[in-house]
């Protein structure tokens, strides 16, 4: 077991990341404060995705970029700091729907996914683009080119994912989850490339919703595989403290499936994919439990409440990855 902090270390190769929408956007911003230019790759979950107004929203790959540019709402906790609604307003005048509510700059990312899809481009070129207009120098890449999306299996019946998570507001309760067109999707290939490389190493499953954020990338065909073979250790930052979601309706979906929500079980729930598992300090108690599940264990502060404690986290996160590797 090690429960370590971070001495700031770059790692010598690259650092692909894992994850969902705002929880793991603030530790990709982190690990962004922290490497070099082009050195990190964030592979972002794309089921969430949908269509709304006629545009393509991808709120994943959105949160993901704005916390990188540094954009993104901290009070509200998602969409661009700083927003304004007019648009929103006029279409609820006009009777339209407004149950997803998109600001006017949000808009605009929108609107401009949608034109360059329309025209021929991929998911990543379009995102590519996006991140360079907001001078990003991360790499982030949807998880697949292929359109995936999860249904929630609750008590009142199927659900898209945004109807449960937005227009539900994540009331109904979970009886199960499953990924439309995962079967026949393929993880993207600078992804496989990078798992693939020998200059990889780490990779980081940042503090996303397990079922939800994280399952869509591992589900994936050749993802899990792709993952234990690769040279370079495998971590994941809890994103249950103290029984609690820092954010989201993780907690809640644990307790529905029948887990306990904890973060012991979600380090179990990965299983043997993993190499590393990093706990909040409020639960350094169940240290020996997951070093039980045959893992290193690190305790650290993982509340991402600013820059400094993104990337401070991110530093611990590298450093534990490096031990790992080095030991190993």
């Amino acid at each position: 077991m090690s429960t370590a902090i971070g001495s700031s270390a770059v790692p010598a190769g690259r650092v692909l990341a894992l994850t969902g929408g705002v929880g793991g956007a603030k530790l990709a911003r982190g690990l962004a404060g922290v490497l070099k230019k082009q050195q990190l790759t964030i592979a972002a979950n794309t089921a969430d995705d949908f269509d709304y107004w006629g545009l393509r929203i991808c709120p994943d790959l959105d949160s993901v970029m704005y916390a990188l540019a540094d954009l993104n709402d901290d009070q509200r906790g998602w969409g661009v700091k700083d927003e304004t609604w007019r648009t929103l307003i006029a279409m609820r005048r006009l009777g339209g729907d407004e149950w997803f509510q998109i600001g006017d700059q949000d808009a605009a990312t929108h609107i401009f996914r949608t034109q360059m899809l329309a025209s021929g481009a991929s998911l990543a070129e379009v995102t590519g683009k996006l991140c360079r207009g907001l001078g990003i120098a991360a790499i982030l890449l949807p998880m697949t080119e292929s359109r995936v999306a999860t249904r929630v299996k609750t008590d009142r019946g199927d659900l898209e994912f945004q109807e449960y998570f937005v227009r539900d507001q994540c009331e109904p309760a979970v009886r199960g989850l499953s990924f439309d067109g995962i079967d026949s999707a393929r993880l993207h290939p600078d992804i496989v490339e990078l798992l693939e490389s020998d200059n990889l190493s780490a990779i980081v499953i940042c503090p996303s919703n397990p079922f939800v954020s994280i399952d869509p990338i591992l589900s994936l065909p050749r993802c899990r595989e792709l993952l234990k073979a690769a040279k370079a250790p495998v971590i994941a930052v809890s994103p249950i403290i103290a029984g609690r979601a820092v954010k989201g309706p993780a907690a809640k979906m644990m307790r529905e499936l029948a887990m306990p929500a904890t973060a012991t079980a979600v380090a179990h729930y990965y299983g043997d994919l993993l190499d590393g598992y990093v706990l909040d300090e409020l639960d350094a108690e169940h240290a020996e439990d997951v070093a039980a599940l045959g893992l290193e264990v690190c305790v650290a502060p993982t509340v991402m409440t600013s820059v400094a404690s993104k990337v401070s986290l991110a530093e611990i996160v590298l450093d534990f990855a490096a031990g790992i590797s080095l030991r190993n």
